[in-house]
């Protein structure tokens, strides 16, 4: 496990967990996707092998761009994102801790957006992880 990283157990096979996840993302009004990535599939274009791996990139402005205005260098890691893999056979979603990028970029004085985004992430991941 990597720091300031969580990781969800997915009851749902990659396809299931992924599609949740974006079909999540993109019914709430308040976050728009920015960007998708196979990483399984990036690789295979070089000829090298990576399991089942997909990225999603998200963001809500009302959230990100107060932290952005307090420390610019907060957009190194916004918007935020999910990565769904599978590894030796479970599946599993993974995001950057806010508490951890408030840490990070001395956002001190952000706690009650910091605490919103962390119950937000761990929902919208929860919600895709389940049956």
């Amino acid at each position: 496990m990597s720091k300031g990283i969580i990781q969800i157990k997915s009851a749902n096979d990659f396809e299931t967990t992924y599609t949740k996840l974006r079909t999540i993302l993109d019914n709430n009004p308040m976050i728009g996707i920015v960007a998708e990535l196979d990483h399984q599939k990036n690789a295979a274009k070089v000829d090298l092998t990576l399991g089942k791996t997909k990225m999603i990139l998200f963001g809500n402005p009302r959230l990100g761009t107060p932290l952005m205005n307090t420390n610019i260098l907060t957009s190194m890691d916004l918007p935020q994102k999910f990565i769904v893999f599978e590894q030796e056979g479970t599946v599993h979603i993974a995001y950057n801790d806010p508490k951890y990028l408030q840490d990070r970029h001395q956002l001190e004085d952000k706690g009650a957006i910091i605490e919103k985004m962390s119950g937000a992430l761990h929902k919208l991941a929860t919600a895709a992880a389940t049956l």
